[in-house]
Formats: structure tokens, C-alpha cells, sequence
């Protein structure tokens, strides 16, 4: 069965400490339960012991009771059974007889205790019946019963009766005590459970730090002793980000050596093709310009795959963009454009900085071109859930023409040009769009509010 999504997000941590708590509750709810129950069950054993104290001693005192009716007992030693309605009571019926005789103690009054074998109370050890019932006053009492044959003087019922409220008060008085004893264990045990589990997951708390220092490139390995569960993870993560850099080292080589040995030639086949003034020569430096345009573009796709797999890498963006613009007003003064940029402060971008400085490059450098006076840049970091990864936002405003919205997906596409008149191959945006990718972020064209064209960026951060 799937959980819901809060109960599938929730960290180890929050799913540990829930579940000790979650049991700790349970099994101190089922102890406070039988701890209750069986104090209630002592407290009513020690109050029919004592009842079936008095009801020997009743027992003792047949004889007496049967020839003189008017006598008390001798052995009860209880005042209570003395004051009217107490809640202590004794009766003694003799059975044997056509019309029953009783004798009761002073605090029953005219009231006569309920005979328990007609109410079919079953007899328990030693013939003895208990129960529960109601007093005069309405209160509870207990009960104990027991019938007896006295030889030479017949057979008697002997009942004996006391108020449970003491009893009642003891029980609510350990319950009290019990609960407020059960809710500091409560406490006690969530305190221990939350220590347990930071302290229990600390390791994993600094493994994801040392990753996390690897993406920021903090550092280039996971370093400190973990324990012998984590020992084999840390160590086949440096393997693994070792590992990488190698491949990518490799691939870098690689790709460098291409572009050497194939630029090369293709360089002199223009250099001959443009010193002949043939048809020949003339189609031959155009296909030869196309191979370089599709050699530089295929290349610099491989580049972009390459640094964008780098792990650890990371680059601050303000100084990028402060670089750029820089240049940009100077490559651009002769047209009085003005270039603007606001950064946010300690921005990074997850990618290398060659990475980021042909991105933000090409789409300034294409801004220019169509702005009237002025390019406008900004960069923030953008708020996410904890749960997905940072990343940050840069837009770029021109106040020039602007762009359909039909031309827009078009202006993307490898080698495009909307516009012959404007110096380039096509390959910029393009490129941007396969750079952006590459980190798996976004780009989008959108109406400036100068007028001109807005570039949205999503990329990742740091």
C-alpha cells in the first residue's frame, strides 16, 4: 500500500521518532491499563478480606444471636456498624423457620441488605457469594454472603456489607498517581528517543554534509571516519566521483584532440579554396565553412555534456556577470548602449564558469545586437521546496524590436538566423538552449517590459 506523500517525504529521522513514540504511547497506555486494573482488583480483594473477617466473626456468634436475638455481636470491634447509614452493614437471617427472623446492625435501620442467591449470584469458595448493590443512600456497597447450618439452631444467611467509597478514593488517587508518573515517563522516553535518534543518525547527517561540500566544490572527497554501515558507502562515493572526473579528463582530451586534427585541415581546404576564383573553389569554401560551422557545433555540444556531468563544480555568479558587462559596454560604445546588471548576493551556479559565461555571453551579445539603448540583467535565487534542488534565475530585457511569439520556439533551432542583416552563424541561442539543458534547466522567450525580447533562464544553484 503506497503512503500518503507527507508520510513518503517525511526524513528518517521524523518516521524514527514517531514510530518510538508511537509505541512508546501504546505500550504505556496497555501498562497504565493494567496496572489500573489490577490495583482496582487488589484494593476489592483487600476489602472483601476484610469483610469475610467480620462475617467469621458473625459466624462465630450464631449460637449467641440464636438464643438471645437481642444480643450484639462481641468480635466485630467497627464503631461504623454502630452509626446510622454508614455504609457498614451486618444481617444475619435465620431460613429455617415458617417466618424469617433478622437481625441486623444499627446502622441499617429499617432497610434490609438484597438476599444475593435470589439474585442469582453465583456461589463462589466456601459457599460465599459477593456482589455489588445500592445502600439507602443510594451508594455503592459490597457485599459478601455465605449460608451456614448451625446444629441445634437451624440455617442462617449472613450477610456483611461495606461502602466502597473509600475503596473508589484509593483507586482514583493511584490513577491520578499513575497517570501523572506514566506522562513524565512519556516525556522522558520521547526525550531519550529524539537523542537517540540524532545521535544514532548524526553519521548520516555528516555524510550528506561532505556531499554536499563536494557539490559546492567545498572539497573534493568525502573525508572523516564513519561508521563500519557507512565506511563502504563514503568510500565507494569517492570511487565514484573519482571515478567521473576521470572519464570527464579523458573525454575533455578526447574532444580537444578532434577539434585539433579536424579544424586543421578543413582550414587549409578554405585557405586553398579562397586563393582560386573558380566555381569550383567557391563551392568548396562554402561546403568546407558549413563543415567547420557543423564540426564547432557538434564539439562544443560534446564540451557542454562533458562540464555539465562535472561533480562538485560551482561558480559565483556575480563576478561572471560584472566580467560581461564590462566588456559588453565597451564592445558596444560606439551605439551608446548601456548594459545593467543586479545580482544577488553569494549567488552560485551548480556548473562550471565557462559554462556560465557562454550562456549569459551569447544572450547578451545577442541583446546588444537588437537593443536601441540599454540591456537590463538580473539574477536571483528562486524559492523552492525543501525537498527539490536551489536554483536561480536570470532574466535579460532588451528595449529592441522584440520578437513574435510564433518566431520565438524557431530562434532556438540549430543554425537559425531570423534576421540576415545581423552579424553571427545562428549557432548562439542554440547553443545557450543545448548548454541550459545540459544542466537541466530552462529557457524562455518572452515580451520585455522595455519592449524589446526577455530571456528567462532557470538554472541550477548552488
Amino acid at each position: 500500500m503506497a503512503w500518503p506523500l507527507s508520510q513518503a517525504r517525511a526524513s528518517i529521522a521524523t518516521r524514527l521518532f514517531v514510530s518510538a513514540i508511537a509505541w512508546s504511547l501504546a505500550l504505556l497506555l496497555v501498562a497504565g491499563a493494567l496496572f489500573s486494573t489490577l490495583y482496582s482488583r487488589s484494593v476489592e480483594q483487600g476489602l472483601d478480606q476484610r469483610l469475610n473477617v467480620y462475617l467469621r466473626a458473625l459466624v462465630s456468634d450464631l449460637a449467641t444471636f440464636s438464643e438471645d436475638p437481642k444480643s450484639e455481636p462481641s468480635q466485630l470491634g467497627e464503631p461504623q456498624f454502630q452509626l446510622p447509614l454508614s455504609g457498614w452493614y451486618w444481617q444475619i437471617t435465620q431460613l429455617n423457620v415458617e417466618n424469617p427472623t433478622v437481625k441486623a446492625s444499627r446502622s441499617l435501620f429499617a432497610y434490609r441488605l438484597p438476599p444475593l442467591s435470589e439474585q442469582g449470584v453465583p456461589a463462589g469458595p466456601g459457599d460465599t457469594r459477593q456482589a455489588y448493590s445500592n445502600d439507602p443512600e443510594g451508594r455503592r456497597i459490597r457485599i459478601i454472603e455465605r449460608e451456614i447450618e448451625v446444629d441445634d439452631f437451624g440455617v442462617f444467611r449472613i450477610q456483611v456489607a461495606a461502602t466502597t467509597s473509600e475503596a473508589e478514593r484509593q483507586i482514583w488517587q493511584f490513577q491520578i498517581t499513575l497517570i501523572i508518573t506514566f506522562a513524565i515517563l512519556a516525556v522522558a522516553l520521547g526525550a531519550a528517543s529524539a537523542l537517540q535518534v540524532r545521535y544514532g543518525l548524526r553519521p548520516l547527517r555528516n555524510l550528506r554534509d561532505e556531499v554536499v561540500a563536494i557539490r559546492k566544490s567545498e572539497k573534493e572527497k568525502i573525508e572523516g571516519a564513519f561508521p563500519e554501515d557507512l565506511a563502504p558507502l563514503a568510500s565507494e562515493l569517492n570511487l565514484l566521483i573519482a571515478s567521473n572526473r576521470d572519464i570527464l579528463e579523458r573525454a575533455r582530451t578526447q574532444v580537444g584532440n578532434l577539434a585539433h586534427a579536424l579544424k586543421t585541415p578543413l582550414s587549409v581546404l578554405m585557405n586553398e579554396a579562397r586563393a582560386e576564383t573558380s566555381p569550383l573553389a567557391d563551392k568548396v569554401t562554402e561546403q568546407a565553412t558549413i563543415m567547420s560551422d557543423q564540426v564547432t557545433w557538434y564539439l562544443d555540444r560534446a564540451r557542454v555534456a562533458a562540464r555539465a556531468a562535472v561533480v562538485g563544480a560551482a561558480t559565483d555568479v556575480e563576478p561572471v556577470v560584472t566580467s560581461l558587462l564590462r566588456t559588453f559596454n565597451k564592445i558596444y560604445g560606439e551605439r551608446a548602449i548601456e548594459f545593467h546588471g543586479e545580482v544577488e548576493p553569494l549567488l552560485r551556479f551548480r556548473g562550471e564558469r565557462q559554462d556560465l559565461q557562454e550562456i549569459i555571453g551569447n544572450l547578451v551579445d545577442n541583446a546588444g545586437k537588437w537593443a536601441r539603448s540599454s540591456v537590463d540583467l538580473g539574477a536571483h535565487r528562486v524559492a523552492v521546496a525543501s525537498v527539490e534542488r536551489p536554483s536561480l534565475e536570470i532574466v535579460i530585457d532588451d528595449d529592441g524590436p522584440g520578437l513574435p511569439e510564433d518566431q520565438r520556439q524557431e530562434a532556438l533551432a540549430r543554425g537559425r538566423r531570423l534576421d540576415e542583416t545581423k552579424p553571427g552563424s545562428g549557432l548562439g541561442l542554440s547553443i545557450v538552449a543545448d548548454l541550459v539543458g545540459a544542466h537541466g534547466g530552462e529557457i524562455a522567450l518572452e515580451t520585455s517590459p522595455l519592449g524589446g525580447l526577455r530571456v528567462r533562464l532557470r538554472l541550477p544553484a548552488v
